[in-house]
């Protein structure tokens, strides 16, 4: 069997092709044939690499992050949704963390050709960021969370940062959001009560059950099998409550 091969030029981890050969070829075998090209499983290649991508930020995955965006510019996703996808993890992960996604997102897209920065996809103000935020915390989270800035100062900083600067650019749309989101989260671990509201919520957009188990299961080459098997259980666990409600 023909097996997928890296392309030297691009891939950081080349070097694994001379030492570990038998290794990379059964683990390219089982990443890029067996799960990517499974029928049960299968996802278009856009909404495929957003998730790897936004998989790969989550479980800090720099190098594979490298291969991976190389591979999705090449499959036809957009420098503008590439960017979106590295910008919206600040809020997930902490600029600490996003940071070498960010130089590498750069760096690989210069060495394209493209021209940077990209067009500006902000659609709120400074003085309108928060009541935009908080009217998208509603729209994807339901109308109990209207004007939940007034709690806290953690939930004023949500409506205004996470939803009011991110959540209402342009580049992509809600449901890539969402579904972005929930990769950050999956990959990351330990935040199991934020996974289970984020899986509710791309349920409530149309990110139904069935759809979040095969992006679970594409991103499983790149976080392994126990956060794989949690996020599972929790798609489950959360589209049960919602069926119960």
């Amino acid at each position: 069997m023909t097996h997928t091969t890296i392309n030297s030029d691009t891939n950081p981890n080349d070097e694994l092709i001379r030492t570990d050969p038998h290794f990379v070829d059964r683990l390219l075998h089982f990443a890029d044939e067996e799960v990517a090209q499974d029928p049960d499983t299968k996802l278009n290649a856009e909404t495929r690499y957003l998730a790897i991508l936004a998989t790969l930020l989550g479980c800090q995955g720099t190098d594979e992050f490298h291969i991976q965006l190389t591979r999705a510019l090449d499959a036809g996703l957009s420098p503008v949704e590439v960017k979106e996808v590295v910008y919206q993890a600040v809020d997930y992960l902490g600029l600490g963390r996003v940071r070498p996604f960010l130089g590498i997102t750069n760096d690989v897209l210069e060495a394209r050709g493209v021209q940077l920065p990209l067009p500006d996809q902000t659609t709120t103000t400074m003085d309108d960021r928060l009541e935009t935020g908080n009217a998208k915390q509603v729209e994807l989270f339901g109308a109990g969370m209207d004007k939940s800035y007034e709690r806290s100062k953690i939930n004023y900083w949500l409506a205004d940062n996470c939803f009011g600067d991110y959540y209402t650019r342009t580049g992509l749309t809600n449901a890539q959001r969402e579904m972005i989101t929930f990769c950050y989260l999956s990959a990351q671990g330990g935040v199991e009560p934020q996974l289970t509201a984020h899986a509710k919520a791309n349920i409530g957009l149309g990110n139904d059950a069935g759809f979040l188990r095969k992006v679970t299961l594409q991103c499983l080459p790149y976080i392994g099998y126990p956060r794989t098997l949690n996020t599972l259980r929790i798609v489950d666990e959360a589209d049960k409550a919602l069926h119960s409600a």
